[in-house]
């Protein structure tokens, strides 16, 4: 099959939609991020990348903690209004049940499946963007949602984002075990 050249903004799939929360101005905010990964293994970590024009930015720079929400398709609408308003005129906090962990500046979601608390470890200042990267120190899970006491994709109900696009997509089906489907390959060797 043929490529064809496209423009060099493309996205990799799937992006994880999240809520990134700080507090700033002294009260809890949360900003839309799709652009988030786990850049660690030990200790665990995680980098989030956002546009340095975000209010956000201000929170993790003054109080290095942030946390990683992930929401279920049912917070859809709040959070996409998190993505479109700013918390410099907007007070996003009153939208969801905060709760606190370990880092007393880095407010978590009650209503998100999963939450992960993070203490800032690095700031890569890049040209539109600042990318953080955070320490993980506590992750939270609702009860519900464990399957064998890891979280279960299927019950988070988590959604994904696409661009240039810009449409949500659920979480499909699973469809092959890592680090076992290539086994096959290694006798054909």
């Amino acid at each position: 099959m043929g490529k064809v050249k496209i423009d060099v903004n493309a996205c990799l799939y799937p992006m994880p939609i999240t809520l990134v929360g700080a507090t700033v101005e002294n009260r809890p905010n949360f900003l839309a991020v799709a652009w988030v990964a786990r850049v660690n293994s030990r200790p665990p970590m995680i980098g989030a990348a956002l546009g340095k024009i975000h209010h956000t930015n201000a929170g993790i720079h003054e109080h290095k903690a942030f946390s990683v929400n992930i929401p279920g398709g049912d917070l859809m609408a709040k959070t996409d209004y998190c993505g479109i308003v700013t918390g410099k005129t907007t007070d996003k906090s009153k939208l969801f049940d905060v709760f606190y962990g370990e880092l007393q500046h880095a407010p978590m979601i009650r209503q998100c499946p999963l939450s992960l608390e993070c203490r800032l470890v690095q700031t890569v200042d890049l040209p539109s963007n600042t990318l953080f990267i955070g320490e993980i120190v506590s992750a939270y899970a609702e009860e519900g949602i464990l399957t064998n006491g890891q979280p279960d994709i299927k019950k988070m109900d988590p959604f994904t984002l696409t661009m240039p696009d810009n449409f949500y997509w659920s979480v499909g089906e699973k469809v092959g075990q890592a680090w076992n489907l290539g086994k096959s390959l290694k006798s054909k060797g």
